[in-house]
């Protein structure tokens, strides 16, 4: 069941908020934090709990991250030394389309499959086997089909999260070795994070005395966050043809603290994790258990403008 919110002022469904000012306000670009898998291991956790019915898919997601906890601990060079001269120069630092050949991903790939190996349940064995058995060939185009979403294949689309997860592992590495954060993307890119240069995977409405109410896009890649106004498309900008929407179970109660936003200008939407709603939402986390609202929306034709590499539906919308 869903729940349409028209925006309207600081309705019940969506509250304005506030922008980082300055001095001593939210910083407008926030670097990847030390714990972000463990705590997302957790949340996936608490998330099976509360959802029976994908209770086996978010364990062995968890099962994933905790893989992921454990390779971005393993060193690995460093590519950021020019960072503060690609930032000079309003470049991404972790341009997709410049590293992506150049990342530890490869390595990562090798050390998760070994972290994994023997906890695959049987449903998921084959194509397990499959990946492992990749030529490098053979993964750097599935590397290339995830980082672009232009997967068809039943095959790779099946291989595609735990390449995404190497992918995820070797970016967030290297965003955390970054000394200074860049700045917000300018216009014209503002929903293209300015770490690497993707689209985020979801907004997130921050809690605590530094970001309170603040609305971030949480980057799926390199888990950057960068700072976007509320009650307006993270995309197109538009602020008149926004909706809300949430899934609710059989009394009507919210599901989970997430809300779809759906834009009728540009006819898409990306998801909003509410941490005031509950404060260990993660924006990640919640994509993958929240399915059940993509296909509510799937059936309206909305263009879900997500990346989420451990979620691969196919050619994404640029």
């Amino acid at each position: 069941m869903s729940t349409p919110e028209r925006e309207a002022g600081t309705s019940a469904g969506h509250a304005f908020g506030r922008a980082p000012e300055s001095p001593g306000a939210p910083p407008m670009v926030v670097l990847p934090g030390r714990k972000l898998f463990a705590e997302r291991v957790q949340r996936l956790h608490r998330l099976a709990e509360r959802l029976p019915a994908m209770a086996d898919y978010l364990y062995f997601m968890a099962r994933i991250v905790e893989a992921q906890h454990h390779v971005l601990q393993m060193p690995r060079p460093r590519l950021t030394d020019s960072a503060d001269l690609a930032i000079a120069h309003d470049i991404p630092p972790l341009a997709v389309d410049g590293l992506w050949r150049d990342m530890s991903w490869p390595q990562d790939l090798d050390a998760l499959i070994a972290d994994l190996d023997e906890d695959v349940p049987a449903a998921q064995r084959a194509w397990f086997e499959r990946i492992k058995a990749l030529a490098e060939p053979e993964r750097m185009v599935l590397a290339a089909g995830v980082l672009s979403g232009e997967i068809e294949a039943d095959q790779e689309i099946a291989m595609a999260p735990l390449m995404g997860a190497a992918l995820q592992v070797a970016w967030t590495r290297q965003a955390r070795g970054i000394a200074h954060p860049p700045g917000r993307p300018k216009a014209g890119a503002r929903a293209l994070c300015p770490c690497c240069g993707v689209p985020p995977v979801a907004s997130v409405i921050q809690i605590g005395m530094a970001r309170s109410r603040v609305r971030y896009l949480h980057c799926g890649l390199c888990a950057t966050e960068w700072y976007a106004e509320r009650a307006r498309c993270a995309y197109c900008g538009d602020s008149r043809t926004l909706a809300y929407e949430t899934l609710e179970d059989e009394r009507g109660e919210r599901v989970l603290p997430v809300q779809a936003e759906t834009c009728g200008a540009c006819e898409s939407y990306l998801k909003v994790a509410q941490r005031e709603w509950e404060q260990d939402a993660d924006p990640l986390a919640d994509d993958l258990a929240s399915l059940a609202l993509d296909m509510m929306i799937g059936e309206r034709e909305l263009a879900r403008r997500a990346f989420n590499p451990l979620l691969v539906l196919g050619r994404r919308l640029a």
